[in-house]
């Protein structure tokens, strides 16, 4: 059983006056912190561990719709390279790859509530273990943990309401009592140096030692990897540099290697196998205890579950897949485009007989089938990876690159990435990557991160970061040219505005607390 996932079902983690719930009703009858709930250790660690449940996190692991994906999964349909087959009945997501959010603002509000109130409960339980831990009685070196881990995630979703909103609601106070919760919006350059304070303890406290080996808990990599985010996306590069060398150093994470470069690659590895070395930072799914809800019927279109190719879901739609424009990123030896690694065409179920072949010849997500789910159980269990190691490599490359040039470590950092793609071997890349000038090797490493983490939902976040978009040929495979993200023509055919940057507040928020006036530009407050 996995220890993080096992002690918060024993108790999630409440943020309020209630007792231990089961996880899978934990919902707590008050948003409010109390101190009473802060007396032993085993109440400190109950609270930290809800926050492993919540916050930002979740707009990349929310499964539980058959029709809809995550938010992080949305986001990507502003590119119009991906998009949801039933987006006539989830209009968010139309209007998120046609660029219509501007005028739907309402019809967005229950999304970006869902954003907002995750990150909001996650900020005050993180709050209160913050305050209140450090005057428990328990070992010094528990109690700093437990603190360095709530700074982890009080950063992760402050970062991610920034990233989504802009300007947001800033404490760092629980709230105790219903009063004075009409805050206004506080400038990003504030919040943006309470998240790196937080960043920098968790790194200089949590254990240097790998997700898995930690009982799934938060290490130093994590939150150094998280750090060198937050600095990227302000472009503090030379920080970046530093604080990734401590993950791609460390010697403790690594690439996962392929065995062959069919079921047994190390793609199909990521896909079904939990706590490889290569793994961060993941979200824990267990069958028994929190399944990934309707993941596995993501890898499939409605005629998967239509033709009775398998029995376990009743429902299965591509919710979120690639135009064949986008596959064009990669060249045709490119090992991630072969079938049944990130991608696939067509499948056959051996027990029944039953073939299956996608819509339109689209394709659709192989990394998100999970066997056991579609075959026999109906219950996902594979964990979800949020951090891995080939984008530390990544990071590391592109973060030399911009402060220092193309050095030698980050065009071998770059190549190890290549390499296991089957693209030549790491001294080739290497020698061929380090002759290339800076902004090309820039771009190159920007390519890369499309082709390496095209189903992990961090396409719109790089666009935005570096102010760019990916025009992808539609003709010559491999070709990528990155032009001005605003004005750009997304693949769907509308123009990138700035208003496009930010998504709006939701109405309901502006309406409950007025001082959130006026909304991001472009958007309506009602």
């Amino acid at each position: 059983m996995k220890k993080i996932l096992t002690i918060a079902v024993a108790c999630a983690g409440l943020m309020s006056f209630t007792a231990c719930n089961d996880f899978l009703d934990e919902e707590p009858r008050s948003t409010l912190v109390s101190d009473s709930f802060y007396q032993t250790e085993a109440q400190a660690e109950g609270n930290v561990n809800y926050l492993y449940r919540t916050g930002a996190t979740n707009s990349y692991v929310d499964f539980g719709s058959a029709y809809t994906g995550p938010f992080a999964a949305i986001q990507e349909e502003l590119t119009g390279y991906f998009s949801n087959s039933y987006e006539g009945q989830e209009i968010v997501c139309r209007y998120s790859r046609n660029l219509e959010r501007q005028e739907n603002t309402m019809q967005l509000a229950s999304k970006m509530d869902g954003v907002w109130d995750n990150c909001y409960r996650n900020i005050n339980v993180a709050n209160g273990a913050i305050k209140y831990i450090p005057s428990i009685d328990m070992a010094e070196e528990t109690a700093n943990r437990l603190v360095a881990e709530a700074k982890f995630f009080r950063a992760f979703s402050y970062f991610y309401l920034v990233k989504t909103f802009g300007a947001v609601p800033f404490y760092t106070e629980p709230y105790e009592v219903p009063e004075n919760m009409e805050m206004s919006r506080t400038e990003t350059t504030t919040i943006y140096a309470q998240i790196e304070a937080d960043l920098q303890e968790a790194v200089n406290v949590l254990p240097a030692t790998s997700f898995a080996a930690n009982g799934h808990r938060i290490t130093k990599y994590a939150a150094a990897m998280m750090l060198t985010d937050v600095y990227m996306y302000q472009h503090k590069y030379a920080d970046a540099a530093n604080t990734i060398s401590i993950v791609v150093e460390s010697g403790v994470h690594s690439l996962t290697t392929n065995d062959d470069l069919g079921m047994n690659s190390a793609f199909n590895k990521l896909r079904s196998t939990d706590d490889l070395p290569e793994a961060i930072y993941s979200y824990e799914f267990d069958n028994q205890i929190s399944n990934s809800g309707w993941l596995p019927t993501y890898a499939f279109d409605g005629d998967a579950s239509s033709n009775g190719l398998f029995g376990t879901y009743a429902i299965s739609q591509r919710v979120h897949g690639p135009l064949n424009r986008y596959l064009n990123i990669y060249t045709e030896n490119d090992l991630r485009i072969q079938p049944n690694q990130f991608f696939h065409w067509t499948f056959t179920n051996e027990a029944n007989g039953k073939t299956w072949n996608s819509v339109g010849g689209n394709a659709c997500c192989w990394y998100y089938y999970d066997e056991d789910a579609i075959m026999n159980t109906g219950r996902g269990t594979k964990d979800w990876n949020i951090f891995r190691y080939a984008e530390a490599l990544l990071d590391a490359a592109e973060c030399i690159a911009q402060s220092q040039g193309v050095t030698a470590d980050a065009a071998r950092y770059l190549a190890m990435v290549k390499a296991r793609a089957n693209l030549g071997t790491e001294a080739e890349l290497t020698a061929q990557l380090q002759g290339m000038a800076t902004q090309a090797f820039i771009e190159e490493c920007w390519n890369e991160r499309l082709r390496e983490l095209p189903l992990e939902f961090k396409m719109w976040d790089l666009c935005v970061r570096v102010g760019k978009f990916p025009n992808i040929s539609e003709t010559t495979k491999g070709q990528i040219t990155w032009v001005d993200l605003v004005g750009a023509t997304n693949a769907a055919g509308a123009t990138i505005t700035e208003s496009d940057l930010l998504w709006p507040l939701s109405v309901n928020e502006i309406q409950r607390n007025p001082n959130l006036a006026p909304n991001n530009p472009g958007y309506s407050d009602k």
